[in-house]
């Protein structure tokens, strides 16, 4: 990759002028000019989409951070600044494996599978394997992009990877599905595409800690015998594995706290002409599965009332608010939500309705220009991967919606995968080491000032309580306690920076564009300091 890099940049150079100081700004690449417009865009054009704007946008920036290379003519400057932008733009690596099953009735299959790595500016890599039958190589490619933004975005160091699988599951018997794990897995070690040092995948769509667990096995098995990381090479495998507590709720409480972050800043509620806080606001969210549901249930406990669900088969409402708690003991007893007495079953397209939030939590491009302009909701919480389209976005904008973007919103998940591949190679859980002593420091400290005041002359002091935050610090011991907290540090920090890039570029609530600048300036900073081409 530094050698494309380095080919790259020699290219660029060569065709810059060499009189006058002529600028030539970033482009928007001709076959994506149409994606702003398109009613049905494909999600990898989406977004390279998004990316080559947050470019035109922070090119300048750079060009002006350049000026720290007094030696350099202001086209090689420019050459360098062009070079780095493309080399974002472009995926380094991606591999398609096709390889045969034995099925159970004793016909033969091939099986295709795919992986791909954006740019290694971070290693290792991190990308969920999904087994579906849309994936193929664009698909992946375009989540790969969007893992390597997400990840800068929440400050998480890893680059972008992403794979799958071309497979109905749920037309395979469980030992055929291990069978095709193993066998994909096998044909990324070989050709170096994963470990725990290189990319180190998690669950997706129609994959678990099942999955996880069997390509652990492989992999302990065979190539990373010697290993004694070998448990880091996936992330999202269950707790007795080697897994992380927290990680199952993970995206769907980054989806709260990324709204709540917002919620709670008079500035930007100012903008969208809101009082602060969960109180009093209406929610409806599309989709019940594990991003969507824990997404609700916490909305629902910061005081927020969830008044309608939408699913694949059903969506339900109840305008006085639905017990999301309550849901939860019911779809865990159904496995559906189709049925639930306390809410009624509309025939309403719940996306259009009434309502202050929206959390589209599902699929993707379930908000285009065909409903755009008809959503009510003031504020929408992109828990799914793009579930927004930019000719949808553009009228959601002009109608002055804050929309808090997809590679923020639903970061939860990589970020406590991040956690688990630290737990992994250090080899210690959270808490096990410091957590006792500092739950006893909080109360022998109060146990010492109460001590202390009794021996006042006129001890007449009240005795000390701690109070409901320093009890919770206190009681922040379990490994889920800790993950959790950390979680919200993470987002926190994501969002001051999200927001200075909003204030500094002055992209008012184009929120998703002033992500993907903040993801990008760390993302070029790392490239162009590592020396990639440097002359």
């Amino acid at each position: 990759m530094l050698r494309y890099a380095e080919r790259l940049f020699k290219r660029v150079y060569l065709l810059m002028p060499r009189q006058g100081l002529k600028r030539y700004a970033h482009q928007m690449p001709e076959k994506l000019k149409s994606v702003e417009t398109d009613k049905d865009p494909e999600f990898s054009e989406m977004v390279l989409y998004y990316y080559h704007k947050a470019a035109q946008t922070m090119e300048p920036a750079l060009l002006k951070e350049m000026e720290k290379y007094p030696h350099m003519k202001a086209e090689e400057r420019q050459a360098r600044v062009t070079a780095i932008l493309n080399l974002l733009g472009s995926v380094s690596t991606s591999v398609e494996v096709n390889f045969p099953i034995v099925r159970k009735n004793g016909t033969y299959e091939i099986i295709s599978g795919y992986r791909s790595h954006h740019v290694r500016h971070r290693l290792p890599l991190k990308g969920g394997i999904r087994y579906a039958l849309d994936v193929n190589e664009s698909e992946v490619k375009a989540l790969a992009a969007i893992m390597t933004f997400k990840c800068a975005c929440v400050n998480v160091p890893y680059g972008g990877s992403k794979g799958g699988v071309c497979i109905d599951p749920k037309k395979y018997t469980v030992d055929e599905l291990q069978t095709i794990t193993r066998r994909y897995t096998m044909e990324l070690l070989k050709r170096n595409m994963i470990g725990p040092g290189i990319d180190v995948p998690a669950p997706d769509v129609n994959t678990g800690p099942r999955e996880m667990s069997w390509i652990v096995d492989q992999y302990q098995k065979t190539f990373g015998y010697k290993d004694i990381n070998s448990s880091a090479i996936v992330t999202g495998k269950p707790i007795h594995n080697g897994g992380i507590n927290g990680r199952h709720s993970a995206t769907g409480r980054g989806v709260w706290k990324a709204g709540d972050l917002f919620l709670k800043d008079k500035e930007w509620m100012d903008l969208i002409k809101w009082k602060t806080g969960w109180k009093d606001k209406t929610v409806i969210v599309q989709g019940f599965g594990n991003v969507g549901s824990f997404a609700a249930k916490y909305v629902h406990e910061a005081g927020a009332k969830v008044i309608g669900i939408k699913e694949f088969d059903v969506s339900l409402y109840n305008k006085d608010g639905i017990d999301i708690n309550d849901l939860f003991e019911y779809t865990e007893e159904k496995k559906t939500i189709k049925g639930y007495p306390k809410a009624e079953e509309s025939k309403e397209d719940l996306l259009v309705a009434e309502t202050d939030i929206l959390m589209p939590c599902a699929t993707q491009k379930v908000i285009t220009t065909d409903n755009a302009k008809d959503i009510k909701a003031k504020l929408i919480l992109e828990g799914a991967n793009g579930p927004t389209t930019p000719s949808g976005e553009k009228i959601l904008l002009d109608k002055g919606v804050l929309l808090v973007p997809d590679l923020y919103c639903n970061a939860g998940g990589v970020t406590v995968s991040y956690f688990e591949y630290l737990k992994n190679i250090n080899h210690v859980s959270y808490g096990k080491m410091n957590s006792k002593s500092t739950s006893e420091l909080i109360l022998e400290l109060m146990n010492s000032i109460n001590e202390s005041m009794q021996k006042c002359p006129d001890s007449g002091f009240p005795h000390i309580c701690p109070n409901k935050k320093l009890n919770r610090i206190q009681q922040c011991t379990t490994e889920a306690d800790i993950v959790d907290s950390a979680l919200q540090t993470v987002m926190e920090s994501a969002a001051r920076g999200i927001k200075e890039m909003a204030h500094k570029f002055e992209l008012c609530n184009d929120l998703r564009r002033a992500a993907y600048v903040w993801s990008s300036f760390k993302i070029f900073q790392a490239m162009e300091s590592s020396g990639i081409s440097q002359q």
